[in-house]
């Protein structure tokens, strides 16, 4: 295998990782942006369960 060759597999290589690493970040990015969305509802959801249930005893 001859030098130029080698180096253009190891070029194609590291796009494909900036690539691959691109996409994950972008994934992990979108699923801390949903959790976050998620717990903000559960939270709100959970307020107005307790305070049913306060109003409720009183």
């Amino acid at each position: 295998m001859r030098l130029d060759s080698r180096a253009q597999i190891s070029i194609e290589l590291i796009i494909v990782l900036a690539a691959v690493v691109a996409i994950v970040l972008l994934l992990v990015t979108q699923l801390q942006e949903t959790s976050t969305e998620g717990r903000d509802k559960i939270k709100s959801t959970a307020k107005s369960i307790f305070d049913k249930i306060e109003n409720d005893i009183k």
